[in-house]
């Protein structure tokens, strides 16, 4: 069962006065999984154009967006090309291949963050209360994957080993923290407040970092793909019904990759800012998808059982998504706004 299955079941055998919303409900959840992959997926545009744009231009002001549309229009033939793979099994060995890069690019951003770092006295403790949303939108994206965990779990050969203190994703979400942890201290450490949306382009423009942005630039521009394989598997199978001749079904599935592309291209060269955006998409999508309908659900599937404490519980939640998704959402619509228009 898949994230949006276990919504549906959960309503269908809920309170009886909700069963009747099941249907709904999967549906309300697709929608948000379909933004949230589309999201990272105008991210991971972003983010390859400016990679190479800095390779290209060392000297370019990384705020300066106005190059940021023909570096992106050069990617997307590109991204036209990798996305027209099908079938997930295909992209497995791209994917292996993208985790190789990124664990080697992450060992060479090691040495460059340990060297010649500045006392912590030099710099702020806090940053202003006012960007807090903003740090709960990114946090949040990055640490959101709830779409992939019970199809992963459901693959695998003992599920039993994938919960637990010490299972899977215990364990696999304990490294990633620490991984974040270490790399955003460090990073601000050494770059303060001229740290960027990626700690890639604050380091130096010299061969063995350059060869980190490459890298990364190549791990992502793969992982578009994965991103966008979800979207296609929740929208497509409902579209192709409603066409009667199999002989159009191939080529229009072909024409709709394209227009989903297309999408998060002018997504991408509307919204060139990779910080901004990442706290968009982590407090608009990721935040209802990991913080509001996870509580919902455990209370809609334990209704019987009177517990005060596990109430308590998934209320704090709620309440703390909600404020994530319309105090992050506001806060990163707002600095995009000032950023584009004044």
């Amino acid at each position: 069962m898949d994230y949006a299955h276990v919504v549906e079941v959960s309503f269908q055998t809920g309170p009886p006065a909700l069963r009747k919303f099941s249907n709904f409900a999967r549906h309300v959840v697709n929608v948000f999984l379909c933004i949230t992959q589309l999201g990272f997926c105008c991210v991971y545009f972003v983010f390859v154009s400016q990679s190479i744009e800095q390779v290209i231009y060392p000297s370019m002001d990384v705020n300066d967006h106005s190059h940021d549309v023909i570096f992106i229009s050069i990617i997307l033939p590109f991204v036209l090309a990798l996305c027209a793979v099908r079938k997930l099994s295909h992209l497995a060995p791209f994917s292996l291949f993208a985790n190789a890069l990124t664990l080697a690019g992450l060992v060479i951003i090691a040495i460059d963050l340990f060297q010649d770092l500045p006392p912590t006295s030099s710099r702020k403790l806090y940053a202003d209360f006012r960007q807090l949303p903003l740090f709960f939108g990114t946090a949040i994206y990055a640490f959101e994957g709830i779409g992939v965990i019970l199809p992963l779990e459901n693959k695998m050969k003992e599920p039993e080993a994938f919960t637990g203190w010490t299972g899977i994703l215990n364990t696999g979400m304990t490294i990633v923290a620490v991984m974040y942890i270490a790399t955003g201290f460090y990073g601000y450490l050494k770059y303060g407040e001229a740290a960027l949306g990626s700690i890639t382009l604050n380091i130096p423009n010299e061969p063995l970092y350059i060869s980190v942005k490459l890298i990364f630039a190549l791990a992502i521009f793969i992982s578009y793909s994965l991103q966008f394989y979800v979207p296609m598997q929740i929208m497509w199978p409902s579209l192709r019904e409603r066409i009667s001749n199999e002989r159009w079904q191939l080529p229009l599935e072909y024409v709709f990759r394209a227009f989903l592309i297309m999408f998060t291209f002018t997504m991408a060269a509307v919204i060139p800012d990779l910080g901004l955006f990442i706290a968009l998409v982590g407090a608009a999508s990721s935040s209802t998808l990991a913080l509001i309908f996870p509580p919902i659900l455990d209370m809609i599937s334990f209704y019987k059982q009177k517990s005060l404490l596990r109430l308590l519980k998934n209320l704090f939640i709620l309440i703390f998504g909600l404020f994530v998704f319309v105090s992050g959402t506001a806060v990163s619509i707002k600095e995009i706004i000032n950023t584009l228009f004044l």
